[in-house]
């Protein structure tokens, strides 16, 4: 079984913001599958659950804030008794360039209070992770850090998501 969670903030009022690009990736990959989201909450979670190549597979969306997701993923590596290396989370990253992605194996949590969350309920950073670049150097020295993660995409950056969102949709399925 795997676990496949999108990292963002609830609430209307953080759509397509930088920080929620874990929640948009997860909705460009069920639409482009055609999956539909369960419609009552499981641990503090948006969720489905579907198989993939004969594979159970569970994504979530957690609800509580970004630097508590640790707590919701927990939940339901528990329950499910999903292992570590077999989760995928998927996070923005504003030292990356944006639109670049970055997947790796094990890491760091490197600033990203989401991956500090995860890896504080963990004991480790010891599972897979799908890093989405959000940098914009001009706009997050204008804004400052916590600014800048909750800004919106810019016009131009925009244009560019439903790219970059197919290339994530591409690497989700490479990776289950």
């Amino acid at each position: 079984m795997r676990l496949i969670v999108g990292l963002g903030n609830p609430g209307a009022k953080y759509n397509f913001t930088r920080h929620n690009f874990g929640f948009l990736a997860l909705d460009f990959y069920f639409k482009v599958n055609n999956l539909k989201w369960e419609s009552s909450p499981k641990f503090g979670a948006i969720w489905a659950k579907t198989k993939i190549r004969d594979e159970d597979v569970i994504f979530i969306k957690p609800q509580g804030f970004y630097n508590e997701s640790g707590r919701v993923v927990h939940e339901f590596m528990h329950y499910y008794k999903i292992a570590a290396q077999d989760i995928l989370v998927i996070c923005d990253n504003f030292d990356l360039e944006f639109g670049k992605i970055r997947y790796r194996a094990a890491g760091q949590a490197a600033g990203n209070n989401g991956l500090k969350s995860i890896d504080i309920v963990l004991g480790s950073g010891d599972y897979p992770r799908l890093r989405l670049g959000t940098g914009n150097d001009e706009l997050r020295k204008k804004l400052g850090d916590i600014d800048f993660v909750l800004s919106r995409f810019t016009e131009d950056e925009k244009g560019r998501l439903p790219e970059i969102l197919r290339t994530v949709s591409d690497k989700i399925a490479e990776i289950i």
